[in-house]
């Protein structure tokens, strides 16, 4: 069986995620949503709310699974058998970035990373750009199932004191 691993922080998970996500399931006979923890930063919803997130968004698609980690991903990996790591990337600047860690992960345990292109019209949207947006009162619904937004807009609320958070999020 090809399994796969989709890692990120997903604080929140985007419909580029998604689109990544997706286009993965279509590739393997499995994937692994990897939710990973990052005792360096506080995220905005911790591990449990993304896991649930992450799961709700991709529950129509049968060979996703979402499991929170930490650690070295090239382990987490190894220990559930999946040869790959899908990333996407939007950017020269993104693959530079996991360029390292793909050759680092594939020397660690020889799992391979597959570099997946962002579809253009997710080209520019990430956690941090929507979570700024929509702390400043824009609207994030496109980017963002409805499940999502709803929760992004309560956290927001929740900690500006307020129930009404202009733009949906």
């Amino acid at each position: 069986m090809a399994r796969a691993v989709c890692p990120g922080s997903f604080d929140p998970i985007t419909r580029g995620h998604l689109d990544v996500i997706g286009r993965a399931a279509r590739q393997f006979d499995e994937v692994l949503v990897a939710v990973g923890r990052n005792a360096g930063k506080r995220g905005l919803f911790d591990i449990d709310e993304r896991v649930a997130m992450v799961a709700e968004a991709c529950a129509d698609w049968p060979t996703v699974r979402v499991e929170a980690f930490d650690g070295l991903l090239a382990e987490f990996c190894a220990a559930r058998d999946a040869s790959c790591v899908v990333k996407g990337v939007r950017s020269a600047a993104d693959y530079d970035y996991e360029l390292p860690m793909a050759r680092m992960n594939a020397r660690l345990t020889g799992v391979e990373t597959l570099f997946l292109p962002a579809a253009p019209e997710w080209s520019f949207v990430s956690s941090s750009l929507v979570r700024e947006v929509a702390a400043l009162g824009g609207d994030v619904t496109p980017y963002l199932t409805p499940a999502v937004a709803a929760a992004l807009a309560d956290r927001l609320a929740d900690r500006h004191g307020d129930r009404d958070t202009p733009g949906g999020g």
